[in-house]
């Protein structure tokens, strides 16, 4: 293998030249002394060689930056790993890093940043292209790049989320325990090697109904988002899996003129109860962790916490997901389109075309355009190539779904309306063919035979949460004493009183010392609304 050969000042690299022949120390030093540096940011340096400006730049850094040093070339890292050895020892504030793999090198990137430094520690990434190194693998560096930014952003909006919801989300799930005796666990379905079409609500899923589904004899399954309902049985579809993630009663509108449909439901165990009772079919639990709580390893350690599914923030990757987790046929998705035009956002009969068409009056038009057009959309092109329009939530979903799913094989996606996602793309007849070829359907769901857990196991728990409770309320009134270490036990105990306060949610749910007076006091005012929700069954 070629190795890097020194010349003077430079080095002489795979046909490049990665140095300055002139000084290359001092011109990356000049550059770092004209840096705007600012804080909580990640430095981003691609094959720093011998770390030139390192040093300087380390002198400059403010409150809570750090730089991080990636090589991909493993004589590179050699090399770097020994020239800058006196600058790594000792210092938490830069690291050199080379990702084990190829695959999915990015995401081992990521992780390693979380690692090193913790959740939500930047709140913006700059690259600094120091040194020639970068050119052997110019893509690779874009990528990492993009994805660290992606991260960042993800982490912080995820704090957002965790502040505006958090409460709401721990808050349905101590009130779904409830339903566990009810019901089952969503390892439980089955649908063996039967094709699979996946249904989100954008108006890719009329394309879907409208070619290849009569009524409700038919070879394969469907699993939807709770949004496609009320489109579904206006057309006499009925689907064998419908996913419940939402946690908000705004929700309840996808369940209009379904009530009692007997449609079994994968539902989040932080989704608004009352959507799981609603259809009066089976509830297969699952969790989507909306953070790190101790709460779910005491669950864990019960026999009471669902299986894990990945935490993905959209219904329709999360009905993706579980088609891959119960069927080993291929996969069809449909309605994933993450985009919309002027007269459609939705796909007919959804609560979204609804309401749209209800508020139609002379003055107003069944063309959205306020939505269309309002601040942060664009203009973009669909599978097909006609334009469309999206916005940066929606694409950021769109990105979501190519990096969990576009390497599983089986997967397809149905061309024409939408983003592309990654997959192969079928035709309506190819799609069809997928579909209808499989002449024996297996059962299906017909009722839950394991139930997640019983009611003595659930009120034992109940009786544990709710004790440790009082014994913390009263501490913090004054009706019992207690040592600083037995506070700190009770309190990091009951971290989902405080996860979603704001200070915790952005600090990655670490929270102020009990020494926090104003932090008590917002614990003391958590605590009753769930010494009413941890009630026995």
């Amino acid at each position: 293998m070629e190795l890097p050969a020194r010349r003077g000042s430079t080095i002489f690299y795979r046909g490049r030249t990665l140095l300055s022949r002139i000084d290359p120390a001092g011109q990356a030093e000049r550059f770092i002394n004209d840096l705007d540096v600012k804080d909580r940011t990640l430095y981003l340096c691609p094959s720093p060689l011998y770390g030139y400006g390192l040093s300087l730049l380390l002198d400059k850094l403010k409150n809570g930056s750090a730089i991080l040093c990636v090589e991909n070339d493993i004589r590179l890292f050699e090399l770097s790993l020994k020239t800058m050895k006196p600058l790594l020892e000792n210092e938490n504030r830069i690291k050199l890093m080379r990702p084990k793999t190829s695959v999915n090198a990015e995401a081992e990137i990521c992780s390693y940043v979380r690692n090193q430094w913790g959740e939500r520690k930047f709140r913006r990434l700059e690259t600094l292209r120091l040194t020639g190194g970068w050119q052997l693998s110019p893509e690779f560096y874009e990528r990492t790049a993009a994805a660290l930014q992606k991260d960042i952003a993800l982490s912080w909006g995820n704090a957002m989320t965790l502040i505006k919801l958090g409460r709401l989300y721990i808050r349905n799930a101590v009130k779904n325990l409830a339903l566990l005796p009810e019901a089952g666990s969503i390892s439980e379905p089955d649908f063996g090697e039967d094709p699979i079409l996946v249904l989100g609500a954008g108006p890719g899923m009329d394309i879907a109904l409208d070619s290849f589904i009569t009524g409700e004899e038919r070879n394969f399954r469907i699993i939807c988002a709770d949004t496609c309902l009320p489109s579904l049985k206006e057309r006499s579809v009925r689907p064998d899996l419908v996913v419940i993630l939402e946690s908000q009663h705004w929700n309840l509108r996808d369940f209009l003129n379904v009530r009692g449909w007997k449609i079994p439901a994968a539902m989040d165990l932080s989704a608004l109860p009352a959507s799981g009772r609603i259809l009066g079919g089976d509830i297969f639990f699952f969790m989507t962790p909306w953070t790190d709580l101790r709460l779910f390893a005491r669950l864990k350690k019960a026999g009471l916490l669902p299986p894990r599914l990945s935490p993905l923030g959209s219904v329709g990757l999360a009905a993706a997901e579980l088609a891959t987790r119960i069927g080993k046929g291929p996969i069809i998705t449909a309605g994933l389109d993450f985009s919309f035009t002027l007269d459609a956002y939705h796909a007919r009969s959804t609560p979204g075309h609804l309401a749209r068409l209800a508020a139609v009056n002379r003055l107003k038009s069944p063309l959205g355009a306020e939505t269309a057009f309002r601040e942060g959309t664009y203009k973009t092109q669909s599978k097909s190539g006609n334009p469309v329009r999206s916005d940066p939530a929606l694409r950021n979903y769109r990105n979501l779904f190519e990096n969990e799913f576009s390497g599983i094989g089986r997967m397809y996606e149905i061309e024409g309306s939408g983003l592309p996602l990654g997959l192969k793309q079928l035709s309506i007849p190819q799609a069809k063919k997928i579909l209808t070829e499989n002449k024996s359907r297996n059962s299906g769901i017909t009722e839950t035979k394991n139930r997640i857990a019983d009611v003595t196991q659930i009120n034992e728990f109940i009786k544990i949460e709710k004790t440790n409770l009082e014994k913390l309320k009263n501490i913090l009134t004054g009706n019992l004493p207690a040592q600083p270490a037995e506070l700190e036990e009770l309190i990091d105990a009951s971290d989902y009183l405080w996860a979603h306060f704001p200070e915790c949610a952005a600090a990655g749910s670490s929270r102020p010392p009990i020494t926090d007076l104003g932090f008590l006091k917002r614990i003391r005012m958590e605590i009753d609304p769930f010494l009413n929700l941890w009630k026995p069954q």
